[in-house]
């Protein structure tokens, strides 16, 4: 058949041939290691070469190309040191770069996984990474840049995965991939409101006698809920950075109490001030009583949340499941438990 289409009238006979296929661009596969995100090694030079001689070279180099640092190799191509341009220009024209190389510099492995290397170059800021193999051979490199805009990603990811928001789901997700990735923790989210409610159930009789209880309600799960949220945030990302090991998964469970202890003290002062003239407003008998079971109930329930924070998203992991995931949902339920629960309880044992 032929791939030419004629078209007749009364005026012309017009031949059409139809435009080749158009092939969509797939876009490129995520980085999954260092070797992924590197560049050819530019600024590359032997031990033995003078000042002189290296700028010359760079000269040349630098117009076409943005160079940093000047990386020493040996012949096989392994990495010995790099030079840093302050030094360089301090240096007298016929020093070599053996001399003033730097020996001891951080370096990436190509096949390190990406978030292992984004936790290694964390808190070093440098412009450039090189990257080697197995036997130090320079193979590339990553600019800093590039580098922590990866881990821009991975963190934006983790955020979506705290509301059930999996990390590889993205705007073009068809809709039932993206539905069948969050409702599920849905569904875990409403049958744990369910166990929140049933606390508030128990005490059902209390809430019918001191109506006034009801009014802070909200207030007692909102702080609860925030101080859990901050706890859990700092523990998340002491999980992602690699900074729980050892002693200090048991530290940070202990300061994550303390502060939740702490806090609850301060905003339980400002609730029970709030309590007492409320309670004094709708002219309770003990007002004072009233800003106790608040102030109290503040105490231990932000205590309980801050810990809840840092235990839930721990337990996650060592059971083998996604912490970012599902300990927002685990925790909103802690908080509620724990703050309706206590405010709830002090009041029937001290008010009625």
């Amino acid at each position: 058949m032929s791939d030419v289409i004629v078209l007749e009238n009364d005026e012309d006979t017009a031949a059409i041939t139809p435009p080749p296929p158009v092939e969509i661009e797939q876009p490129p596969p995520a980085p999954e290691t260092a070797g992924d995100l590197m560049s050819p090694p530019i600024g590359v030079f032997s031990p033995d070469q003078t000042v002189a001689e290296t700028v010359e070279q760079l000269r040349e180099l630098t117009r076409t190309a943005f160079i940093t640092y000047c990386f020493i190799t040996d012949p096989a191509g392994k990495l010995d040191g790099l030079v840093v341009m302050r030094d360089m220009l301090l240096a007298e024209s016929d020093t070599t770069l053996g001399e003033i190389m730097l020996s001891e510099i951080f370096a990436l492995h190509e096949d390190m996984p990406l978030a292992d290397a984004l936790k290694a170059a964390l808190a070093k800021h440098f412009p450039v990474y090189p990257v080697v193999d197995d036997a130090g051979v320079l193979k590339g490199l990553i600019r800093g840049d590039r580098l922590f805009a990866e881990q821009a990603i991975e963190m934006s990811a983790q955020a979506g995965s705290m509301v059930g928001v999996e990390k590889e789901e993205r705007f073009a997700t068809p809709l039932v991939r993206s539905l069948r990735l969050r409702h599920p923790w849905l569904q875990i989210n409403l049958l744990t409101a369910f166990v929140a409610a049933a606390v508030v159930g128990v005490f059902e009789d209390t809430l019918s006698q001191l109506v006034i209880l009801a009014v802070f309600l909200p207030v007692m799960a909102g702080q609860c809920g925030n101080t859990g949220c901050q706890a859990l945030a700092v523990t998340l990302r002491g999980m992602t950075l690699g900074d729980l090991k050892g002693d200090f998964t048991r530290k940070l469970i202990m300061k994550e109490g303390t502060l939740g202890l702490v806090n609850g003290l301060l905003v339980g002062v400002t609730g029970g001030l709030g309590m007492f003239f409320y309670a004094q407003m709708q002219g309770e008998a003990n007002p004072w009583l009233f800003g106790l079971v608040v102030m109290f109930a503040m105490i231990f329930s932000c205590m309980i949340s801050g810990l809840a924070g840092a235990i839930i998203p721990l337990t996650l992991k060592k059971a083998g499941a996604d912490p970012a995931t599902a300990s927002s949902i685990f925790l909103t339920t802690a908080s509620d438990i724990a703050s309706m629960g206590v405010f709830l309880s002090l009041a029937t044992l001290l008010l009625l």
